[in-house]
């Protein structure tokens, strides 16, 4: 149940509902649309993750259902799981993400690069930073830009889960 009422999207500035046509009527967006122009910016920086970023979209779709699972938030999780099968992930690697969000993302059903990528998923969402170690093993299967990305993802969709 939301604590703040939904935002009249009929009183949305213009910019604000360009930014929103063509996605989803989600309640998300009423919620955020009261942030003014940190609501564009939020919707901003969310398309730019979903839409043009440079990580894989598969190991994309990891990173948030794992920190969704990680931030306790279910409203997230059911979203993404959609996002997660139409971008062709394997619903054995949507559960083990999803499964012991205390506990380390189990090796199978993952390759190298989503198993480094997973925990420092963790890493981050638990410790705020990475040990260097696991900076180092995944920044030498990713160039600086994904690495940027994935953590530019990983807080963004920490930032959604807390809004939510």
């Amino acid at each position: 149940m939301a604590r703040i009422p939904y935002f009249d999207m009929a009183e949305a500035p213009a910019e604000l509902h360009a930014l929103l046509e063509g996605r989803p009527p989600l309640n998300i967006y009423r919620m955020v649309a009261h942030g003014g122009a940190t609501a564009q910016g939020f919707l901003a920086l969310g398309s730019s993750i979903l839409r043009r970023a440079s990580l894989p979209v598969r190991l994309r779709e990891l990173v948030i259902l794992r920190v969704g699972a990680l931030c306790g938030s279910t409203y997230e999780v059911t979203q993404h799981r959609r996002v997660a099968a139409q971008a062709g992930v394997p619903s054995v690697q949507v559960e083990a993400v999803l499964d012991h969000p205390q506990g380390s993302v189990a090796r199978h059903p993952f390759d190298s690069l989503e198993c480094r990528a997973l925990d420092f998923t963790d890493a981050v969402v638990r410790q705020v930073k990475a040990p260097p170690g696991m900076f180092d093993a995944l920044s030498a299967q990713l160039p600086p830009q994904q690495l940027m990305e994935i953590v530019i993802t990983i807080g963004y969709y920490m930032l959604v889960c807390r809004v939510l």
